[in-house]
């Protein structure tokens, strides 16, 4: 593969799941993007949304990609947080009703999920979420999990065993799950979506509220989506899909974890705002990560060609390109996503 091509690798671009627009187009067709997120939403159901995604995927293929096939993700939490819907898609229950089924039940009904997502080409689900919550009185003051009830419960226990009932649902349907945010985001006020300055002043390295993430490590999950707030406690410098200490040293070394480390959304985000486009990307892989995800398609090229720039001027970048590239194609080639 050309440097451009692994590159590519290490990204995940938004298309709208009603259909590519000319943005995610660019970025699949000259950028070498080789990973998709379904974005948006749709109630069209199983044959109208199999159709988009054969229709997107069709993009990622053939020499420009060596023959390595994207990985197709989406949202599919429940609630609030469904993308696909329709005929052939279940009205999946917010996280705080799935945590009232047994673990048993809800990793019956999340194999549904996962084999309904299977079924039009996802691969990947950035879901369940594992953050804690501390309290159902927190929950409406907490703006990006309790004010959505997507948290599972409010102790590490309850989101550990329904968080990991419901990624081994999706595992058993063939669909990788990826459990978010780490380390957390229970604790906050603000969205990082929306706000820029998020901090949790609370977590700290060893917090239990990490617990449900090692839980899932050690369960073999293979996915895992950094939250974007701040950690003072832990890194005072750096926001965490910035932080080596967060995303290598907690996750590669505190947990283990050797699987797929994704950004959340770091084109769209308030949060990042202050940071270069074209750095973000650079400084995410840099931190320890593996593929960088981006849901404001027009952005794409800026960061594109900032991560091609450094790894161009930098040996030490070119190296970590590839070592993340490698692993995702690993990955691609585990999941049989490599002609």
């Amino acid at each position: 593969m050309t440097l451009e091509q692994r590159v590519g690798q290490t990204l995940m671009v938004s298309s709208p799941v009603t259909g590519a627009d000319a943005d995610s187009l660019y970025a699949l067709d000259t950028l070498y993007v080789g990973n998709i997120f379904m974005a948006g939403r749709s109630a069209v159901g199983q044959a109208g949304i199999g159709a988009e995604v054969a229709a997107i995927t069709g993009h990622v293929s053939g020499s420009r990609t060596e023959g390595a096939r994207p990985f197709v993700a989406t949202d599919q939490e429940g609630g609030f947080v469904q993308i696909m819907r329709g005929p052939g898609f279940a009205q999946i229950p917010q996280a705080i009703e799935q945590g009232q089924l047994s673990p048993a039940e809800l990793l019956r009904e999340a194999t549904v999920w996962g084999q309904e997502l299977a079924a039009v080409g996802v691969t990947v689900n950035l879901a369940p979420v594992l953050d804690t919550v501390p309290s159902a009185e927190f929950a409406p003051l907490n703006a990006p999990i309790g004010t959505f009830g997507r948290e599972f419960g409010y102790t590490p226990a309850a989101v550990s065993s329904h968080g990991l009932a419901f990624a081994q649902g999706m595992m058993d349907a063939g669909v990788e799950p990826t459990v978010k945010h780490f380390p957390g985001l229970g604790r906050v006020t603000e969205n990082t979506d929306v706000s820029a300055g998020v901090t949790d002043g609370i977590t700290v390295r060893n917090d239990t509220y990490v617990a449900p993430f090692r839980d899932a490590v050690n369960a073999g999950v293979p996915w895992l989506m950094i939250s974007n707030a701040s950690y003072p406690r832990i890194d005072p410098n750096n926001m965490a899909p910035f932080s080596r200490i967060i995303v290598h040293d907690m996750v590669r070394g505190d947990l283990g974890f050797k699987g797929v480390i994704i950004s959340d959304d770091i084109c769209n985000a308030v949060q990042v705002s202050s940071v270069p486009v074209s750095q973000r990307g650079v400084l995410f892989l840099e931190a320890g990560g593996t593929m960088a995800l981006c849901t404001n398609q027009g952005l794409m090229p800026q960061m594109y060609a900032g991560m091609v720039d450094a790894a161009r001027t930098d040996p030490a970048f070119a190296a970590t390109i590839d070592a993340a590239a490698l692993l995702i194609l690993q990955q691609k080639q585990a999941k049989g996503l490599i002609d």
